[in-house]
């Protein structure tokens, strides 16, 4: 629709200007995680509302070049996600985390009281999503098929019946024992940003204070809390530091390439 030229460049811009007010209240250590379930409803009324910033669907849109799916033009597509990957290699999948719709509504899900399944297995998952990223690239570059199609989230979104919406709602369902199943195996775009995210010049971080409790690795559900992990997968969720018992034992900072301060 022409209105959503006009429109859904805001969702855009509510994401890309949070991120960096995210950062700095990680940074400065003044983030207060329940801030987040609110940061989380507004994503999830955006996307309902506008259908944006829905990244997975702008990125695949842009991929096979429909103008018209996107409700953007190509370059406003292209500098939205362009603008949020830099963000990324800055600090981190915030983007992932609290601003696309579709993540925000698994994040939201995984809080229903429910027993939860533990997937220690991150690099099975990571596989696996790498495998169907080829995948996704090779349907839109090659036979301008839209795999995403298939999950439904455009129907979703728009409250629409179709076999594709009753996918992603069993995913947004089975995101309720399971950790982002769409975004960990599905995700196009999260597995682009999943390379940034693996090298970003901000990151959680364990410092001298740490007394190796474990309990970070036992809550992380994603199995990013270890020392050495590269944080690909960290959604900075909060579960580790909000039961971290030592003060200034993990903190969001620059990384150390392993060192301790």
């Amino acid at each position: 629709m022409a209105g959503y030229s006009l429109i859904r460049p805001l969702g855009f811009f509510y994401a890309i200007i949070l991120i960096l007010v995210l950062t700095y209240l990680w940074y400065s250590g003044r983030w207060k995680q329940r801030a987040g379930i609110l940061l989380l409803l507004i994503s999830a009324a955006l996307g309902f509302l506008i259908f944006s910033p829905v990244a997975p669907h702008q990125f695949q849109e842009l991929m096979v070049r429909n103008t018209a799916s996107l409700g953007v033009t190509l370059m406003v597509a292209a500098i939205s996600l362009f603008i949020i990957f830099l963000l990324t290699l800055v600090s981190g999948r915030f983007f992932c985390g609290y601003f696309c719709p579709v993540g925000a509504l698994q994040e939201l899900a995984f809080l229903v009281p429910a027993y939860k399944i533990q997937t220690k297995q991150k690099h099975a998952f990571m596989a696996v999503h790498m495998i169907v990223f080829l995948i996704f690239l090779v349907m839109a570059l090659v036979l301008s098929s839209s795999l995403l199609d298939y999950f439904g989230i455009r129907d979703f979104f728009a409250l629409t019946l179709t076999a594709g919406s009753v996918v992603f709602l069993v995913m947004l369902l089975l995101s309720a024992i399971i950790y982002r199943p769409f975004c960990r195996l599905v995700c196009p775009y999260g597995a682009l940003l999943s390379l940034p995210a693996g090298t970003s010049f901000l990151a959680l971080q364990r410092t001298k204070a740490c007394i190796n409790c474990r309990r970070c690795e036992a809550v992380c559900p994603v199995n990013e809390a270890k020392r050495d992990d590269r944080k690909a997968e960290c959604y900075l969720c909060g579960r580790c530091t909000d039961v971290c018992p030592e003060p200034g034992a993990l903190l969001f900072r620059r990384r150390q390439n392993g060192k301790q301060d």
